[in-house]
């Protein structure tokens, strides 16, 4: 039987009018892209709305570098409020709508992309439609779409955390995208850097990209600054109302007035008078003015496009949502407190953070030392105004206890009072004795009748003499005196509520103890910080001139023996508290960090005592301990 030959003229015609209809891809760069279907949602922005690139012209460059074939990586260091987050969301949404393909989208934790997908991915797709009826949301697991993953036509999002050595190590993908980078776990498990770890997964496409965006963080330990600095680094820069040369808006161009305003204890700021000063005519322009003044961005290594790498520094000046008023103001609030101050620093400026004001040497905070005063007949007060609560901090060694005292004022500010030594065996009584001469002595103020005791004693019962520590703690509970263990490593909390632990005689229980576990790295952080501040108020560290209170050159070579440091160990990478070569002894600093422990664990109503320090009606001065209680104590230690 013979087919019937095609009717080729109707096949012609079918065909013709098939291709009449079709519609090929749309050429479209991401920031054309995003201006013709993206869609701000109102969870996330305060300009809900549509894409407008006029608002965020910095970001043009940016997003069209992605669909550049000669760019390989895409790295942007920028402040908070700038938008930066969004670049890779319009970037995301492009590759589902425009290039279906498999996206990795790394956050510094899973608890973090988990939330970044409810509250970033989710509301996105739901309002651009675009890409809505691509990726279906849904809670059924077989359709490939969950919270951390998203299924559409020919790829497929997934979103992890930098810690998930796994995830990172699982299939090829061709773009990874990497959010807040500088705040990424230093190591997948054990795996290494979890960046390089992503850049293996897309050695089989010939034609992938990679893009990470963060907010700096210090100099010299910031991921994204390396990245910058492989890459073009390009800043965005403005051209001067007067000369016309291109800058960079930086804070330290910036000039500003401002009064200062005394409410209470605090002080609050009015900013006036604020002018951007042209670093080459010295041209003073104001907030308006520049804004309106055109822009671009500039490279100072443009030769890394070569390898396919463009790199962009954003800093907060330009941002449209954060007015220069703002940011000035946060400074001035956080200017006397290094850890505020590193925040507005990274988060407002976008610039990174080094350590200013450093002590080079004891000699530096010798220096600094201050007489707190004498009384009309001579003698030396021991605590001056400003002191509230005193604590004591004990370091244990076989062969002595090193303690020091240390006052507490309003806002984190301190005031050394005694560092001193009993030498002598931890196992013998004789030595506790003599450390009870400190806990129980009366410190006074200027007027002799006015003085305070110490609260809370802690004592370290790491060495060879825990179970002496414990044994005497036990006994002097009633005084506030407590066993401390310490723990190095990160995100271990400074203080947390205490354990028991047994105390044993001769190989028998024969009580227990109350012990606090620190975290000594954190605490080690506070101290360093608050020794950088300048002057005297919140956070800044007061010491004794006097010779017979210890706070000598043996005492700060102890207090500055140590540095945070990165290390490496069994492919793991940390930071790490390390001594310095010369300071062999830290006995200085571990005091320190225990007082002030105590001091947090005893969290006392400052208001409550300066009332009482000017004098308190009978009712509310403190109670004597219960006599049962102390009989059950001198019972226990008479057992002993």
């Amino acid at each position: 039987m013979t087919k019937k030959p095609h009717n080729v003229p109707s096949v012609i015609r079918t065909f013709s009018r098939a291709f009449a209809n079709y519609k090929p891809p749309e050429a479209l760069t991401v920031s054309q892209w995003a201006e013709k279907y993206r869609v701000l949602s109102r969870e996330s922005s305060a300009e809900a709305g549509r894409w407008r690139n006029e608002r965020t012209p910095y970001m043009v460059e940016i997003m069209d570098a992605f669909t550049d074939p000669k760019v390989e990586k895409i790295s942007v260091v920028a402040s908070s409020q700038v938008g930066k987050t969004e670049i890779q969301l319009n970037i995301a949404a492009f590759i589902i709508d425009q290039d279906p393909s498999s996206i990795l989208y790394i956050q510094p934790s899973i608890e973090e992309a988990k939330k970044f997908s409810r509250l970033r991915i989710a509301p996105m797709i739901r309002d651009c439609k675009k890409i809505s009826g691509k990726v279906t949301e849904s809670k059924a697991r077989e359709n490939g779409n969950t919270v951390l993953q998203k299924s559409f036509p020919g790829g497929m999002l997934t979103i992890i955390g930098s810690n998930s050595a796994s995830a990172l190590a699982s299939t090829p993908v061709k773009y990874v995208l990497g959010d807040e980078r500088d705040r990424w776990a230093l190591s997948a498990g054990n795996e290494g850097d979890p960046w390089k770890l992503a850049e293996a997964r897309t050695t089989t496409f010939f034609n992938h990209k990679m893009v990470d965006v963060s907010t700096p963080t210090i100099k010299g330990a910031s991921a994204i600054e390396t990245s910058f600095l492989e890459g073009t680094q390009e800043t965005w820069q403005q051209a001067c109302p007067c000369c016309d040369v291109f800058h960079e808006i930086d804070f330290d161009d910036i000039h500003f007035q401002f009064d200062t305003i005394q409410q209470g204890r605090e002080k609050d700021y009015l900013v006036k008078d604020i002018y951007w000063v042209c670093p080459d005519c010295g041209y003073m322009a104001t907030e308006q003015e520049m804004r309106k003044q055109p822009s671009k961005w500039v490279a100072a290594y443009p030769e890394a496009i070569a390898h396919g790498h463009r790199s962009f520094w954003l800093k907060g000046f330009s941002s449209p949502w954060q007015p220069w008023e703002k940011i000035i103001y946060a400074f001035l609030r956080a200017r006397k407190d290094p850890q505020r101050l590193k925040v507005v620093y990274n988060t407002m400026l976008g610039k990174l953070w080094e350590d200013r004001g450093d002590l080079e040497d004891e000699d530096t905070m010798l220096s600094r030392r201050e007489l707190y005063g004498t009384r009309a007949d001579g003698s030396p007060i021991e605590l001056p105004d400003g002191v509230l609560v005193l604590t004591c901090g004990v370091d244990t060694q076989d062969d002595r206890l090193e303690y020091e005292v240390v006052g507490h004022g309003y806002y984190g500010e301190t005031w050394g009072i005694k560092k001193g030594m009993i030498v002598g065996d931890p196992h013998d009584r004789e030595v506790w004795e003599r450390l009870d001469g400190v806990i129980d002595k009366t410190y006074s103020f200027v007027d002799p009748k006015r003085g305070l005791k110490i609260s809370m004693t802690f004592v370290d019962s790491g060495g060879h003499k825990t179970q002496d520590v414990y044994r005497e703690c036990a006994k002097r509970i009633y005084k506030r005196v407590f066993a401390i263990k310490g723990y190095g490593g990160d995100g271990i909390p400074y203080t947390k509520p205490p354990s028991k632990v047994k105390i044993v005689v001769n190989g028998k229980a024969v009580g227990f103890a109350w012990l606090y576990a620190i975290g000594v790295d954190a605490g080690k952080t506070d101290i360093m910080s608050n020794l950088k501040v300048q002057e005297p108020g919140a956070k800044f560290c007061h010491f004794p001139k006097e010779s017979e209170r210890g706070y000598d050159s043996l005492y700060f070579s102890g207090l500055l023996s140590e540095k945070l440091v990165m290390k490496t160990e069994k492919g793991r990478i940390r930071w790490a508290w390390v001594k310095l070569l010369g300071h062999e002894r830290n006995e200085a600093l571990d005091c320190r960090n225990y007082a002030l422990a105590a001091f947090r664990v005893l969290d006392p109503d400052l208001d409550a005592v300066a009332e009482r320090l000017r004098g308190t009606p009978k009712e509310q001065q403190p109670t004597k301990p219960k006599r049962n209680r102390v009989r059950k104590n001198r019972a226990m230690e008479e057992g002993w």
